[in-house]
């Protein structure tokens, strides 16, 4: 049952991909990008399925064949391989007369080899069940010899162009393209092709693998290993990671997903506040079952009023300071601007927490600079944050305008801001 488990965990994701792409391809059904790919991944799961050896097993029994179950995979692999290179000629956009020709004639040659696949099983003999190493076993037998050459190379074609074709626009999709930082649009399309062209690149070893075991019996050695344990864990690698590399795109773009990532992303504040919202504000608590979009509101509101609650700690000397550092370290006024919000949010929580320890209340910017610790952060050329009051805008460096998840990140990882909190801390 392990055997199995090897292959069945891949053949799900990739089951769940084409589920997961259904609806899209409802809709699109006409767009023949659509239909290469859901043919792609339903192939690519039976394929994966039917080549574990329970399966095997049972197929042979049901169909009354020995070895049956060899033409069948062999056959699905060359679909697959096929419908991956239908896949590439799509991938450019709308077809041309010339990619119609293409497609046409990949169709009708990776059929021709299907044929030629169950021909040949039907022509020559295995007479004995060979679930783990067929490829090698009837490696010199005649005709059993010639079907598996031709299934090998068929899929050596399919999984080479597929890697290629991803590797090629990896690198076109530059994280420039989408736009930089974490709102990149770009990026799970990206992190989706490189995963294909690594699975591409794992179905590459597998043949691999499988022509030095093949290639081994013909000229008389024995390397039987390297396809009856080598070859299995590959190709479910393999599977894995191209089913992995189809769901990525479809479920990191969708709003859930962004929703999801900016709710992770904003927990170094949430933590860091939530103790001193409370202290403001009663928030409302939150069902394990809320949608995540309503935990993401929940986390920003309880920023929000951490941030509020910490106002009269804020010192705008600590802003300055770190507005400081940051340029003389060569970052752009934006990310300075963040880093000084930053160490100064970080320097009133060390404040607070010192004086609640202490017992004792206090403010940590009064008197003509008062004013300024509300916003602001001092630096020159940083606009006067009371324009924000008056309904001014391109306020950069005013900590409530500023974006709550790049707050966190800088808030979490910056060295400018741990210098900050250490400078406060008692």
């Amino acid at each position: 049952m392990t055997e199995g488990l090897i292959l069945y965990v891949p053949g799900l994701v990739i089951a769940a991909a084409l589920v997961v792409k259904a609806p899209t391809l409802r809709r699109g059904r006409d767009q023949p990008l659509m239909r290469a790919v859901c043919t792609l991944l339903a192939v690519g799961s039976l394929a994966v399925f039917l080549s574990a050896p329970p399966t095997i097993v049972l197929v042979n029994d049901l169909t009354g064949v020995v070895n049956f179950s060899a033409p069948l995979v062999y056959s699905l692999l060359t679909a697959f391989s096929g419908a991956s290179i239908v896949l590439i000629l799509h991938w450019g956009g709308a077809p041309t007369p010339g990619v119609r020709r293409a497609v046409r004639l990949t169709v009708a040659a990776y059929s021709a080899v299907t044929v030629l696949i169950v021909a040949l099983f039907a022509k020559g003999e295995a007479p004995v069940e060979r679930l783990r190493d067929l490829d090698t076993y009837y490696a010199n037998t005649p005709w059993i010899r010639e079907m598996i050459t031709c299934y090998l190379l068929a899929h050596t074609v399919g999984s080479t162009a597929l890697t290629l074709l991803c590797r090629k626009w990896l690198r076109r999709l530059t994280p420039a393209a989408g736009g930089a930082g974490a709102k990149n649009p770009m990026r799970p399309l990206r992190t989706g092709l490189a995963l294909l062209m690594l699975g591409g690149a794992m179905d590459m070893a597998f043949v691999t693998v499988k022509w030095a075991a093949v290639g081994a019996r013909w000229s008389g050695r024995d390397w039987d290993w390297l396809s009856t344990y080598g070859a299995p864990p590959i190709a479910a690698t393999a599977a894995l990671l191209v089913g992995t590399g189809f769901i990525v795109p479809l479920v990191g773009g969708s709003a859930a997903w962004r929703d999801f990532s900016e709710y992770r992303r904003l927990r170094p504040l949430w933590t860091a506040l939530r103790d001193v919202a409370s202290t403001s504000v009663t928030t409302v608590p939150l069902t394990w079952w809320s949608p995540v979009g309503i935990r993401l509101i929940h986390r920003e509101s309880v920023i929000d009023d951490g941030i509020l609650a910490l106002a009269r700690w804020f010192d705008p000397a600590v802003r300055s300071r770190a507005h400081a550092a940051a340029l003389a370290q060569g970052l752009a006024e934006r990310e300075a601007c963040l880093v000084a919000d930053a160490a100064m949010l970080a320097a009133a929580c060390q404040r607070r927490t010192a004086a609640d320890r202490a017992g004792a209340e206090g403010t940590c910017a009064e008197g003509p600079d008062s004013d300024r610790a509300a916003g602001g952060c001092g630096a020159p050329g940083c606009p006067d944050p009371s324009a924000a009051a008056r309904g001014g805008t391109d306020v950069p460096c005013r900590l409530g305008s500023q974006p709550l998840a790049e707050l966190a990140q800088e808030f979490h990882a910056s060295p400018i801001v741990a210098a900050a909190r250490h400078r406060a801390s008692p």
